[in-house]
């Protein structure tokens, strides 16, 4: 969830919110009439007509890991029976809320991460310039292995900025445009300054420096003889004439040959029939001694001429030829025919230009065969010519998209090979051995994965034994895999991973215990939280099986534990919350697919949509407002997807649904939905507002603001004003600009919109009012946002109350807020403040049990041990976070209380880890300072 944008005035910070800113498998589908069938354990009844869905078997499916894939029979649908959960057989209860094994992670995940990001800063710190790229790019790994997505885009575009070679700056502005497509934005912002320069077509060419290697030989002559001044080069019938300096001058074979001792020397014609060059090349050629360039040349004879000119080690003319050709590389055909002669012929800008064609259309690009080819055969030295130094980040690009696109195809495993092959480091090895070991497991080529996964140990990648772990068990060696789990636990410190892989490998009271101890580890795991609840579902504990996968679902949107709670409600006969979650689903991933990949979600939504009630667009609308008020942000998503299927203003809809996403950690479905809403916008005004948005999600905040002022000169509207306030603060720090964020959030509830939007800018106007020191304006606003159902604004409210010295108001309308409130953990965190050190305690052990995430509480809790003088405590307390929650406030605390007790090795690592997460921070800067100077 976004922190809100400060805006500087009078020594003060307004903080404006915005959170409510409002397979290509084949499946077929047979249709019966009277005929009844089973799906699942649980029966669905459908009003005329029965839906029959074959089981996926592809290994190729996009939505799925191959290795999860279990070839069952039909799944089966019954009309007209809607069995109770109480009659279910077991059988049928244990095949619809069965949990798969959580994936083996193609990812980099170090034991200890805050060691490797502090051993990465400070090589960054000494390393030349060009070695520094590649540690950003361990870096990106590193957070990419933590869930970090902003940080790893982050570790991209340092790689991008501090790219030593254009070979670098290619696969990084690559990388950066990929990411952006994945938000479908990058035709948007290829228009803004900076990002033009990171997205736009570099000029190959001037990144490499001019040959100017003419050999000056003047008219030397050998034994005292003199040349005759011109030479004829015979072609077949022809006859070139040339001056015999000029191309003399043109490489030290010619040299030899025109000036020197051989027979050519003393001869006035030449035979080069045998030397595969055309008369018009040889005098192509002929010309370019004498004047040094190539005019308008046909690309077929360049390409004969760069032949020719490469035998001869004229260097001069093949560098001419390789520009030249280079300019005329348009089109991926154009890349792919001159890329091989560029491998060929080591023509360094020709290749680097082909290349920029390919990395430019990913990941379209890999989906050409001939373009494949070219990247996945090619052995270190045309990897040198076509990349130069930056193999490795190029095939970590490649094999990234290829991933993305499916990971079990021929494609990943090539270009993963490609990564294998390039790494050099042990770090990069890690990363390249343990991800082909993964992709190999998937396509079940179990004895090359097995190797891999021993390479990536052996080189101290920890994780990778998950990977052998599972392969004994496949081979029926299950006290093998327990063994070597307790192994690494008893070696290294424990973290959530480990137990939950050990429980695979016991029996059921031990793998309770070892899930309990890998949720304590690790709040985020979700296997552990879907393992418990299905068990208890089996058990017919149906309210605590439900409580227990809404635990993770309160601050976790993963898709795999909305499936298990579908299942629930489905077998439990709860339509309609099934539907809310499978409408959820959809929102998030409109292509997903349940039970390991074998159904559309958006099949079952068809079938369970039979069994609840219609809603009217009126009734959309209430229940909408409903569930804003009681910040059920689930409920709320799924109103919207209904809504949209009607006729109703689609562009405002999916505007709401980004806000929405974005409250609940979802930033690229959010981005999608913002896109949506830019597609589906009514009016040219409406659009530049959302493209505002967009362009404001994605750090570039003057541009936003020139969409809002862009789209009120068109028209006035609430949205534009909204967007406008919104931005100013974020980009200005001008004290002064307090009363224009005021005026124009004044202006915005002049313009018509609903009382979810206006009841968001009083919220705002409110909070700019309070920095300003205006309590009784800000009271009145949080009041009216109250009264048209805003409920976040007790907040506000509360924090008048506080300021006024009435801090049991303040904690009294912070307790209306929970009770109202359907996600809560952070009105716990903010009532903390208003109450005794006891009921702060209690409040904030209710944060972490609702959103392990928050990480205010932790440093609390170790802020106090510190004051009590429990030095050991205080630090464990701030490492049991750190260890699941990768956050430079934790560790710059920890870095502080390393400092304090005299550990200056763990106070540096700290601070070292921390600065790469903000190179930039001041206070990390100062405590590294002083920390280094502490050092031995």
């Amino acid at each position: 969830m976004r922190t809100p944008a400060p805006l500087r005035l009078r020594g003060a910070t307004v903080r404006l919110c915005r959170h409510c800113r409002a397979c290509d498998c084949a499946v077929r589908e047979t249709f019966t009439r009277g005929e009844s069938e089973f799906i699942l354990g649980a029966t669905v009844r459908l009003r005329d007509r029965e839906t029959r869905v074959r089981l996926c078997e592809c290994r190729g499916c996009h939505s799925v890991q191959a290795s999860q894939l279990q070839t069952k029979s039909w799944l089966q649908v019954e009309r007209g029976k809607l069995s109770k959960f109480a009659s279910q057989s077991p059988s049928s209860i244990e095949s619809l809320v069965k949990v798969p094994e959580p994936q083996i992670l193609p990812l980099f995940k170090p034991v200890d991460y805050v060691e490797v990001l502090a051993q990465i800063h400070e090589e960054l710190e000494l390393c030349p310039l060009e070695k520094k790229s590649n540690l950003y790019l361990l870096q990106y790994h590193v957070f990419k292995g933590l869930g970090e997505v902003k940080l790893m885009r982050k570790s991209l575009r340092s790689a991008w900025l501090k790219a030593g070679t254009v070979y670098e700056k290619l696969v990084f502005g690559a990388w950066l445009k990929y990411e952006k497509q994945g938000e479908i934005i990058s035709d948007l912002l290829s228009s803004c300054g900076e990002c033009a320069k990171e997205f736009g077509i570099i000029d190959i060419a001037s990144e490499f420096p001019t040959n100017e290697n003419l050999i000056s030989c003047g008219t030397n002559t050998s034994n005292g003889n003199h040349f005759s001044r011109i030479v004829s080069f015979i072609i077949g019938d022809e006859k070139i004439s040339c001056d015999r300096q000029k191309i003399a001058g043109l490489s030290v074979p010619f040299h030899a040959m025109l000036n020197g001792c051989f027979m050519e020397s003393f001869c006035d014609d030449i035979d080069l029939s045998e030397n595969s060059i055309s008369p018009s090349g040889m005098r192509l050629i002929g010309d370019f001694s004498t004047t040094g360039s190539l005019n308008e040349v046909h690309p077929n004879l360049l390409l004969e001429i760069l032949v020719f000119a490469n035998k001869f080690c004229c260097e001069s003319l093949k560098d001419a030829c390789d520009r030249k050709l280079a300019s005329l590389v348009s089109s991926r055909q154009d890349a792919v025919e001159l890329m091989e002669c560029a491998l060929e012929e080591n023509s360094l800008v020709l290749a680097a230009s082909c290349l920029q064609v390919f990395l430019r259309e990913l990941s379209d690009s890999l989906n050409d065969s001939q373009v494949v080819e070219l990247l996945k055969s090619a052995d270190g030295q045309k990897r040198s010519i076509m990349v130069g130094p930056a193999s490795f980040s190029l095939y970590s690009l490649l094999s990234e998209v290829a991933i993305n696109d499916d990971p079990c195809s021929d494609k990943t495993v090539l270009f993963s090979k490609q990564l294998v092959d390039s790494a050099e480091t042990s770090l990069q090895k890690m990363v390249a051995y343990h991800q082909l070991g993964c992709i190999r497991f998937l396509r079940k080529e179990y004895d090359e994965a097995e190797q891999l996964f021993k390479v990536a140990l052996n080189e101290g990648h920890v994780y990778s034994v998950v990977g052998l772990a599972r392969l004994s068990h496949i081979k029926g060696r299950k006290d093998w895999s327990y063994e070597k789990l307790s192994n690494v636990i008893s070696s290294y410190t424990p973290l959530g991973w480990m137990y939950q892989e050990r429980s695979l490998y016991c029996q059921d009271d031990k793998r309770w215990g070892d899930l309990d101890k890998a949720t304590e580890l690790d709040p985020t795991l979700t296997y552990p939280y879907m393992y418990r609840a299905a068990s208890l579902m089996r058990k017919q504990n149906v309210q605590a099986a439900l409580a227990e996968i809404n635990r993770v679902l309160g601050f976790k949107l993963a898709l795999e534990c909305l499936e298990l709670r579908f299942c629930f409600y489905l077998t439990l006969e709860e339509y309609q919350s099934a539907m809310c979650d499978v409408q959820v689903i959809l929102t998030l991933c409109p292509d997903y697919r349940m039970f390991d990949g074998r159904v559309a979600a958006s099949q079952f939504r068809t079938l369970v949509r039979e069994h609840v009630e219609n809603w009217t667009t009126a009734d959309c609308w209430l229940q909408l407002y409903d569930r804003w008020s009681l910040v059920d942000d689930i409920g709320s998503l799924s109103v919207i997807y209904q809504m949209l299927e009607s006729d109703a203003a689609k562009g405002v809809l999916y505007f709401r649904q980004s806000l929405l996403l974005l409250r609940l950690n979802c930033p690229e479905a959010a981005m999608r939905s913002l896109q949506l809403a830019r597609q589906h916008g009514l009016s040219e005004h409406e659009r530049l507002v959302y493209e505002g948005w967009i362009l404001y999600d994605t750090g570039h905040c003057e541009e936003g603001l020139r969409k809002a002022e862009e789209s009120i000169s068109l028209q006035r509207s609430f949205e534009a004003f909204f967007l406008k306030a919104y931005a100013l603060a974020d980009s200005s720090m001008d004290p002064s600009s307090s009363s224009t964020v005021i005026l124009l959030l004044q202006e915005a509830l002049k313009c018509p919109s609903d009382r979810l939007r206006k009841g968001q800018a009083l919220n705002n106007l409110g909070s700019v009012y309070v920095d300003c020191g205006k309590l009784d304006e800000a009271a009145d606003c949080y009041i009216n946002a109250l009264k048209i159902r805003h409920t976040r604004a007790h907040q506000g409210l509360a924090r008048v109350h506080f300021l006024r010295n009435d801090k049991n108001a303040a904690y009294a309308e912070m307790s209306k807020l929970i009770e109202k409130a359907r996600n809560n953990a952070s009105a716990y965190e903010k009532r903390s403040e208003y109450c005794d050190r006891e009921l702060t305690k209690a409040d904030l052990e209710m944060v972490t049990c609702l959103d392990p995430l928050r990480v205010y509480p932790y440093r609390y809790r170790a802020a106090v041990l510190m004051d009590n003088r429990k030095e050991e405590e205080a630090i464990a307390e701030l490492s049991r976070a750190i260890a699941f929650k990768a956050d430079l406030h934790l560790l710059h605390l920890r870095a502080a209380f390393h400092e304090h007790v005299g550990d200056v090795t763990g106070a540096l690592r700290d601070c070292r880890a921390a600065l790469s997460f903000d190179p930039d921070h001041q206070e990390m800067l100062e405590l590294h300072s002083r920390v280094n100077s502490q050092e031995p």
